[in-house]
């Protein structure tokens, strides 16, 4: 694995630069856990710089999305920029089935309400990691989760919190 990782972006409207701290810690968590051909879904994908590093760091079948259309715009053209094959589009256009990670940087209400649809799309044994929380909205978070997955904080930076979970085998969808 490279000891660091070069991403041409161009974020146009969408959320990604790498800046903030919630898109450093998703970039740190995929490091410490794609392996090789792993299956890989940013959703809420923004400029695409999450699913482009976990390409980069060897994950086979990258695919993201974001219900903003010029996010999904900037997103593709950055997967070009970058040498990267990444599938992004809209939810209800994005292949079906489950991931072996799924990463979601997107806010606390909307991953709250999003919970029972994030859980369908990791594969038993699977993890999930979900950013773009304040270290105090985090255990809200984790409660929506907790009944499909085992989640706790993973790291946090500047006030911000990473939660990551393990989806149990016998969790209903």
């Amino acid at each position: 694995m490279p000891a660091a990782l070069n991403l041409a972006l161009d974020p146009g409207v969408a959320f990604g630069t790498g800046s903030h701290p919630t898109t450093r810690l998703c970039l740190q968590w995929l490091r410490a856990t794609v392996t090789p051909h792993a299956s890989v879904l940013d959703y809420g994908c923004g400029s695409g710089i999450l699913a482009i590093a976990a390409a980069k760091l060897g994950a086979g079948d990258v695919a993201g999305t974001d219900i903003d259309p010029q996010a999904l715009d900037a997103a593709a053209d950055n997967a070009r920029a970058n040498g990267t094959a990444v599938a992004f589009a809209a939810p209800d256009a994005i292949r079906g089935g489950t991931f072996d990670l799924v990463v979601a940087n997107i806010l606390t209400n909307p991953l709250r309400m999003l919970a029972p649809a994030l859980a369908a799309r990791v594969r038993p044994g699977g993890r999930l990691a979900l950013a773009g929380l304040l270290d105090a909205q985090a255990p809200l978070v984790a409660d929506a989760y907790a009944r499909w997955f085992t989640i706790a904080p993973w790291r946090s930076a500047d006030g911000w919190t990473l939660l990551a979970g393990v989806r149990t085998p016998d969790a209903s969808s």
